[in-house]
């Protein structure tokens, strides 16, 4: 096993189809697709790419830490009590655990996100 991963950001197996949890989802309908493509640690750290559609949803980290790198799309991200925040292709971020905010896609984004447990 190598311990070195390259994340495909293109990648070209059958992703996970998901959305939101009904009671986090605030507006439109969006469609999620998860290319999971590393776990380490046990199950404590995942690495892949993401894709959403536009809508809005509540954001509750709870004790996960996530990085986060937007390949495309744009996103609003506006944590509880702040002001709202765009990132768009080339931005990178992280939400630390404890975070609740809103995540608005605004165009579709696919993102490479690391999380951790």
């Amino acid at each position: 096993m190598s311990l070195l991963k390259a994340i495909e950001t293109n990648p070209s197996f059958t992703p996970r189809e998901s959305g939101p949890l009904p009671e986090r989802l605030i507006s439109g309908n969006p469609a999620f697709r998860t290319w999971a493509q590393d776990v380490a640690r046990g199950e404590s750290i995942h690495t892949g790419v993401w894709e959403a559609t536009p809508g809005e949803m509540r954001s509750i980290k709870g004790e996960t830490f996530e990085f986060c790198h937007i390949l495309s799309g744009i996103v609003e991200l506006t944590p509880e009590g702040g002001e709202p925040v765009i990132y768009k292709a080339g931005d990178s971020f992280v939400m630390k655990p404890g975070y609740v905010g809103v995540w608005k896609t605004i165009e579709t984004v696919r993102k490479i996100h690391v999380t951790v447990t």
